[in-house]
């Protein structure tokens, strides 16, 4: 075992011991929280596979295994953000004490969470900070991830990278994190390059994503630019099949969320990279705030650092991304646990793994 499978596996031991032992312990609810039902709401399905894949049932599995009373009432708004809200509303009705939300649009929720606040009932950041008064914070080093991607394709492009110009696809402008991923890219780009070239925002959206590259080819000439920053896999896989379809396999795109379809397209080149956060510690680390919070115990302990929000101090757990290349697809997301060997190994694949080291039989 690598140093850098160590640092995954012993991390999120570490994270995943340190949230079981903060939450265990007496099971009864305090007097104040009779109903044990916890809410996630969660913002995509379609566009970012991450949330139905990942998010959602480790966090369950994590509530169930923390607090055997407790259930997890759950709802996925599909990027709507007046469905989020109703979804929202409906949890307050049903007298939840606790919930999780990762807004679609989350400068739009201060009401929301106010509202919450007025029933006695505490709203946990997940993900993406939503704004407002919340309890608690989790998610990972947003600007550190954009600075990841950055330095990710500044490798890609090699020697070209001083003359190069570049073409971004931004997250929504409606996510705060987004915000912070395009900070982190540009602090790592800029000056790095000779010029962005063309910046938009695919606004999570690979149908958009693809336009909007579409468009960047036709503006530049498809040989005006040589490396892609997209913001999530998601838009980096439209963005790729456009470059294709304009006969450009040379252009290094790299993406964010490790989906399974980035990591095949990293084995077979025609993605250069993603970013690979560990979704376990991210949903143990939610799933602790949120007992802890329904039990009325401080959750300090757990979220020790502060995120300021609007000149709230929110307490928070940052988490630290890691960049996936091909040569470290066995380290990271295979010996982290996020894929078995047989699943990223299709037939369609099986040469692409045997020729990076992945290990199995497929």
């Amino acid at each position: 075992m690598n140093s850098m499978t160590r640092r995954l596996v012993i991390g999120t031991a570490a994270v995943s011991m340190a949230m079981s032992l903060a939450a265990c312990g007496d099971d009864k609810p305090s007097s104040s929280a009779g109903n044990q039902s916890i809410g996630l709401l969660l913002p995509e399905r379609t566009s970012s596979t991450r949330y139905e894949a990942f998010d959602k049932p480790l966090i369950q599995a994590s509530v169930e295994g923390l607090c055997t009373k407790c259930t997890l009432d759950y709802a996925n708004a599909d990027g709507d953000e007046k469905v989020q809200k109703e979804q929202f509303d409906a949890l307050l009705a049903r007298g939840v004490k606790v919930i999780l939300l990762d807004p679609v649009n989350a400068a739009a929720t201060a009401p929301w969470v106010d509202a919450a606040n007025s029933k006695g009932i505490k709203v946990i950041a997940y993900d993406r900070l939503a704004a407002g008064n919340v309890a608690a914070y989790i998610s990972f080093d947003n600007q550190r991830t954009g600075e990841l991607q950055g330095q990710a394709l500044l490798e890609a492009m090699g020697k070209q990278a001083g003359n190069a110009e570049i073409v971004m696809i931004n997250g929504a402008e409606t996510d705060p994190n987004a915000a912070s991923f395009k900070e982190g890219a540009h602090k790592a780009l800029d000056g790095k390059v000779k010029r962005i070239a063309y910046e938009q925002s695919g606004e999570w959206k690979p149908d958009i994503a693809g336009s909007k590259m579409a468009e960047a080819i036709s503006k530049l000439g498809k040989n005006g630019f040589q490396g892609v920053y997209s913001a999530n896999d998601g838009m980096a896989g439209a963005i790729i099949d456009e470059l294709h379809k304009a006969g450009r396999t040379d252009v290094p795109v790299g993406g964010q969320d490790a989906s399974l379809d980035a990591i095949r397209r990293i084995l077979t080149g025609d993605q250069a990279y993603t970013i690979y956060k560990p979704y376990q510690p991210e949903a143990d680390a939610a799933a602790s705030m949120a007992v802890y919070l329904l039990k009325g115990i401080d959750i300090t302990s757990v979220a020790s650092t502060m995120t300021d929000s609007n000149g709230l101090q929110i307490p928070s757990m940052l988490l630290t991304p890691v960049v996936v290349t091909k040569d470290k697809v066995v380290e990271t997301v295979i010996a982290g646990g996020l894929y078995k060997a047989e699943e990223v190994c299709t037939p369609q694949f099986a040469k692409a793994c045997k020729d990076v080291g992945v290990p199995g039989t497929y």
